[in-house]
């Protein structure tokens, strides 16, 4: 589930998932990195030219944030997929071998999900795998408990799951590099090439 509804206000509003990097769109190279996901869903728009096929959604209203376009997201997700992982529209570093790390880690060890840690320690919560089941039920508590998820903090759905915090220790620029100025955008393209 790749989500590509955000406002890009630092970059004046851009379309930021239609920006290319490398000759291909922020949104085409995410999806490529998990490109033997079935379905893959995509919540914000699509443009038409898109080279692969997704299942789209909005969260109703737009611009209700993270956690409000997870739970539109997963809508479309059959009850028999056991992974999802969760990924903004943005990292256009993304690679494979990257979501394979989460999606072991996953597979190996007793918890609901994991997700990427930089090196100052901050949680990557849209640079996700996790169980589908056990991130449903949490969308669903979070959204029983606010009566709303307009406006819900990915924090406020972080605390209701349980999940592990990996590190990437390869050389190279982290799978997580998203891209929110023009000079993130500069820095992706030097990198990618």
């Amino acid at each position: 589930m790749v989500l590509a509804g955000g406002a890009a206000s630092r970059m004046g509003g851009a379309d930021k998932p239609a920006l290319t990097v490398a000759g291909q769109s922020m949104l085409t190279r995410v999806l490529a990195a998990v490109h033997d996901a079935d379905p893959r869903v995509v919540v914000g728009p699509v443009p038409p030219d898109l080279p692969v096929h997704v299942d789209s959604t909005r969260e109703d209203p737009p611009g209700g944030g993270p956690v409000a376009a997870t739970a539109a997201g997963l809508a479309l997700v059959p009850a028999d997929v056991s992974l999802t992982a969760l990924l903004a529209a943005d990292l256009p570093l993304l690679t494979g071998e990257a979501i394979d790390v989460l999606r072991l880690t996953v597979e190996s060890a007793p918890m609901q999900g994991a997700l990427y840690r930089d090196a100052e320690g901050r949680r990557q919560s849209l640079c996700g795998v996790w169980r589908t089941a056990p991130l449903r039920a949490a969308v669903d508590r979070l959204a029983s408990k606010r009566g709303d998820l307009h406006g819900a903090a990915m924090r406020e759905l972080l605390d209701e799951l349980s999940f592990m915090d990996v590190s990437w220790r390869r050389p190279g620029p982290p799978p997580w590099f998203d891209c929110d100025t023009d000079d993130d955008l500069r820095a992706a393209e030097q990198w990618a090439r």
